[in-house]
């Protein structure tokens, strides 16, 4: 059997190959739009059909994965996802763009839940917490490297070449799991809710699509606001209907479980402030202080590297505290740095900071770890597949929103002040907001046993010896 590390980096190099595509788009867009002969307003619409085409396959992800083996569906995932992008290479208008990003998006939908069910499956819980640093590193590293790899594309060589970059990587990734991931298929194969899978497509599709343009501004607000409001009222009807059948296919009775519970709802809590990162930070430094994109892709970058440093890391650190004191802690010192980046408006220099983005990479990667193993902590293999689908779900909600909040931060500031321009100053309130946010996810951790996750952890003799916290 593979090492936890060399299994989560086979897995983690599909999800690397999806994060990096996505924010290498958003560089080049004005290179492709004046290619094909778009308006970039109307090919960032058309980009925001990726989004679409997530949140409505998310959700059968884990029903696939058992009816079909979750090995089985990680490999097409990432075929349909190549697929997609020669797609994308090969479009010459606006319309094969689209359907070539919604080919992108349902591989991508299946590949990030069901690559994280491949891991858990072939991970034993006591090594899980280093299987989970390896595997969330692409996912920190994809957007700290797309602008300056999708800035170089675009400006020195042909746009195109940006999706050409998934083919060799996915046929890698296909090639290893192939080799060396065992399938592992689920005891219990539930049929499929169809109902389920409609409401949730059209309530996840609504907000997740909703909550983006209206955080970007790309649509009217009456009509950003309908589709939330549809997003909404259908995710109502789901939780109406899923409590009235036997297999829902999400299973909201696992937030019934403390850990879960704890590491989905504050995580995404935290999440909603990283989530606005890479909408508030080039904004900052490109409108605020006047930085090409490429240079400030480049200083962004300094995040990855200190994502980087934390893999090594993480399992020493919380077999040491435990899960409670170190998102505690942790996610006190994250949340701070997020929030000094409202110091970037005043020109600190460029080694205060490189040193605030290194840090606050360092223990954004290690919050993320941390909340990734406690989800799976207490789940059973049995459910892990709903499990990773929830979790995925959750992610992608809270992602959406925290480029709405921070958008709309922004826009409140811009208002009240009665100017047309962005100023730097404006970005001030919005990280502050969304720090605040990222950090009131203390109220949920301090909620947790002493011991919990130990198994995970390793913490478990450390654990016995401290007086267990009231839930």
């Amino acid at each position: 059997m593979l090492r936890p590390n060399v299994t989560a980096l086979i897995i983690a190099s599909a999800l690397f190959m999806e994060n990096l595509d996505s924010t290498i788009i958003s560089t080049a867009l004005p290179t492709i739009s004046a290619d094909i002969g778009s308006d970039p307003i109307r090919l960032k619409l058309a980009l925001t059909a990726y989004l679409l085409s997530l949140a409505t396959f998310i959700p059968i992800s884990g029903w696939a994965a058992d009816r079909f083996g979750a090995r089985l569906v990680f490999r097409c995932a990432i075929a349909i996802f190549v697929v997609g992008s020669v797609m994308c290479s090969a479009s010459s208008s606006l319309a094969e763009f689209v359907v070539a990003r919604i080919v992108q998006g349902a591989g991508g939908a299946m590949m990030t839940p069901v690559g994280r069910l491949v891991l858990l499956r072939a991970t034993e819980k006591s090594k899980l917490l280093d299987a989970m640093a390896w595997f969330t590193t692409p996912a920190l590293l994809g957007p700290m490297m797309g602008p300056p790899v999708g800035g170089f594309i675009a400006t020195y060589f042909d746009w195109r070449w940006i999706f050409w970059i998934n083919v060799p990587v996915g046929i890698i990734g296909i090639t290893l799991v192939t080799l060396f991931i065992e399938e592992v298929r689920a005891e219990e194969r539930p049929p499929l809710d169809v109902v389920g899978f409609v409401l949730s497509g059209v309530g996840l599709s609504g907000l997740v699509f909703g909550l983006s343009v209206l955080g970007q501004g790309m649509l009217p607000l009456p009509i950003a606001l309908g589709m939330v409001a549809v997003g909404l009222v259908s995710g109502g009807l789901y939780l109406w209907h899923a409590r009235r059948v036997v297999h829902p296919l999400l299973d909201l009775d696992l937030f019934r479980t403390p850990t879960f519970f704890t590491a989905t709802v504050g995580g995404s809590l935290f999440r909603i402030g990283v989530g606005s990162i890479p909408f508030l930070l080039p904004l900052t430094l490109q409108l605020g202080l006047g930085m090409t994109a490429f240079a400030s892709g480049s200083l962004v970058f300094l995040s990855a590297a200190g994502a980087l440093l934390m893999k090594m890391s993480a399992k020493p650190i919380v077999a040491r505290f435990g899960f409670r004191t170190t998102l505690i802690v942790n996610g006190v010192i994250a949340s701070g740095c997020i929030a000094a980046m409202a110091s970037f408006v005043s020109q600190p220099g460029p080694i205060a900071m490189a040193s605030i983005l290194l840090v606050g990479g360092f223990f954004r990667s290690l919050q993320f770890t941390c909340i990734n193993a406690l989800a799976y902590a207490d789940v059973s293999s049995q459910r892990m597949s709903r499990a990773t689908s929830l979790s995925s779900v959750a992610q992608q909600v809270s992602l959406a929103l925290g480029v709405a909040v921070g958008a709309f931060v922004v826009e409140i500031q811009r208002a009240s002040r009665g100017g047309h321009e962005i100023l730097a100053s404006d970005f001030v309130p919005a990280f502050l907001t969304v720090a605040a946010i990222a950090v009131s996810g203390l109220v949920l951790y301090l909620r947790l046993p002493r011991d919990a996750g130990a198994e995970v952890s390793g913490a478990t003799v450390r654990a016995t010896r401290t007086p267990v916290a009231s839930a």
